[in-house]
């Protein structure tokens, strides 16, 4: 097992260049078993789900090719028995996605119920009370779903009674093929919703309202790819990951460019970092982000996009811990993500909890090296955050949650002049 070592107490200084979206490829890999075509996309990101969702893939019969640097072939002309294992799905819930494109294709399918980070319930009932509406058939048994639908799927006004992201893609993938007119309302807003949008238009579906909280779909018989040379369709930036560099920048004082990313996809986290005496630059394929002194106290509320987004909450709090003052973080989305708030005390952090969704950061004048553990993905960067403003030697185990996430990160860190050295553990 790997361990990250950081000396910490350097400022970030330079540009990242930023992978494609894990939350938007992950859904788009799904979504090519739909067509019998064959395709190409690009800026996939390296990454340890991507692989499981390529391997889940590949299971089911899609042929896969990878052409270079996050390029990927992919042909699902002849599909195998539509059954996802628990092997496969156990550790991560968009695996589960695969559900809706195998029952719009092959009229049946066989998925286990999925995996993912321990960040509290995320239950499917969503998709699967939505894929009733559109004519499926549903048993849940043994710990995986049976779904058929003998007479088709068919067009349904879907009324969602939380904004779920993955239930938004998980239904717009089912209904491009259905029978009729289908209505998502409740929809999530979230730009990795409007990535899946427009890789599913570049292939015939007839979509309109992405981005908003009412989608319309048009069935169509089939969907094809267009003849083109290169890839059909190039996944979006990671935004989270972005965010995650940008406020490592500020939080050693440094000033850090995020390449490729579009600072409109941003704005919550840009305002906060604003808020917190950052300067920042936002443009549509870069973003900058720089801070001199300790920054100031900044409160905060995760919500669905476009609010702050959950994915950074944990980021953000290890950039509150060095902050002058008080602040307080409100999580909204998932009732279990403040399990990084032992591990950021092992620098020295002061972090309290009111109850399991709100957190009161009183912020030190500096944070102390100290060996740390990852509990999720992205409370994972948190940990990297507070080790490259701390004083001294951090050690950071389990980085098989970071390796989820985050593409390149120890060469991405190097190029910004951290010091930090991955190996494995003795």
């Amino acid at each position: 097992m790997d361990q990250l070592v950081i000396t910490g107490g350097v400022p970030l200084v330079g540009s990242v260049p930023i992978s494609g979206a894990k939350n938007s490829a992950l859904p788009i890999l799904a979504a090519s078993l739909l067509t019998e075509a064959p395709l190409t996309l690009g800026r996939v990101p390296s990454l340890q789900d991507v692989r499981t969702q390529l391997a889940l893939l590949a299971h089911l019969g899609v042929a896969v090719d990878h052409r270079g640097d996050e390029v990927v072939a992919l042909h699902a002309h002849t599909l195998a028995e539509p059954e996802a294992p628990y092997e496969l799905v156990r550790t991560m819930r968009a695996s589960f996605l695969v559900l809706g494109p195998l029952l719009a294709r092959r009229g049946r399918a066989r998925v286990s119920l999925p995996g993912g980070c321990a960040i509290g319930a995320r239950p499917v009932d969503q998709h699967l009370a939505g894929l009733k509406r559109l004519g499926a058939e549903l048993e849940v048994r043994g710990g995986y779903v049976e779904a058929t639908a003998p007479r088709g799927l068919q067009g349904a006004r879907l009324v969602m009674d939380q904004v779920t992201v993955g239930g938004t893609e998980h239904l717009l993938m089912a209904a491009v093929c259905a029978r009729g007119t289908t209505v998502l309302e409740n929809a999530a807003e979230e730009p990795e919703v409007v990535d899946l949008a427009a890789f599913l238009r570049t292939l015939g579906a007839k979509i309109d309202g992405e981005g908003t909280a009412r989608i319309e779909i048009e069935g169509v018989d089939a969907l094809s790819v267009p003849a083109a040379m290169g890839p059909v369709h190039c996944i979006m930036a990671d935004r989270i990951e972005a965010a995650s560099y940008l406020i490592a920048g500020a939080a050693t004082g440094g000033s850090v460019t995020a390449e490729g990313v579009d600072g409109a996809h941003l704005g919550a986290v840009l305002d906060k970092l604003e808020e917190a005496g950052a300067r920042v630059a936002r443009g549509r394929e870069h973003i900058t982000v720089a801070l001199e002194g300790s920054p100031r106290p900044v409160s905060l509320r995760t919500a669905p996009y476009p609010g702050f987004p959950t994915d950074v909450q944990a980021q953000f709090m290890a950039l509150d811990c060095l902050a002058t003052g008080v602040s307080r973080i409100r999580e909204t989305v998932f009732e279990n993500r403040f399990m990084h708030v032992p591990e950021l005390a092992r620098f020295g952090a002061q972090v309290s909890l009111e109850d399991a969704r709100s957190a009161v950061i009183t912020g030190v004048p500096k944070l102390v090296g100290a060996p740390v553990m990852a509990t999720d993905l992205r409370a994972s960067f948190s940990l990297v955050i507070a080790a490259l403003a701390a004083e001294g030697e951090t050690i950071i185990d389990r980085l098989y949650h970071m390796d989820r996430g985050y593409a390149a990160m120890t060469e991405k860190l190097l190029g910004l002049g951290a010091q930090v050295i991955r190996r494995r553990a003795p």
